[in-house]
């Protein structure tokens, strides 16, 4: 379905209650990310800046939305071991809690009986769905949104039985 899809900022801005990212891949092959991920990966060392360039664009958008009133939750179904990419992700993590973020992990094992949606998404105001889609490499391939009831409903039922089962971030280890 091609969709004329408003800028993500602008979707955030616009959320009045709440904001929830569900994230379900164990790796990510977006080209931005690779030199910080292989420094990682070299050095144990991660950008915990939340003025430096690469978070000038989320850290204000998250501060703005949480600071409205906005709930902004981010659960990540992971697979354990972890790999490399989500030991990168939870060494950032506290640039997002700090921002206003709240973050659980959820081990994929304790998932088996959960529906969950085939694609990571965003859900905003209980009311808009924006899937997030991604190439076997982990490239990004895409997105569409819906205001479906049926999906919204789906979609909110996953994320809050993922949410009540995962560790929160200062928790959960890697």
């Amino acid at each position: 379905m091609t969709q004329n899809l408003p800028d993500f900022s602008a979707l955030l801005k616009g959320a009045q209650r709440t904001a929830v990212h569900l994230e379900m891949r164990d790796f990510y092959g977006l080209a931005g990310e690779t030199d910080e991920i292989e420094e990682f990966k070299r050095s144990g060392k991660v950008d915990l800046d939340p003025d430096s360039e690469g978070w000038s664009e989320w850290v204000p958008l998250v501060r703005e939305t949480v600071g409205r009133g906005v709930s902004l939750r981010r659960a990540r179904v992971v697979s354990e071991p972890v790999t490399d990419y989500i030991r990168w992700e939870h060494a950032l993590t506290p640039v997002n809690i700090a921002a206003g973020e709240q973050v659980r992990w959820l081990p994929r094992r304790l998932a088996s009986d959960i529906a969950l949606p085939g694609n990571d998404l965003w859900l905003i105001d209980e009311r808009l769905v924006l899937f997030h889609w991604f190439a076997g490499d982990g490239e990004w391939a895409g997105h569409e949104y819906t205001e479906d009831p049926a999906t919204v409903a789906m979609v909110s039922t996953a994320f809050e039985t993922v949410w009540q089962r995962a560790v929160p971030h200062n928790r959960y280890t890697v």
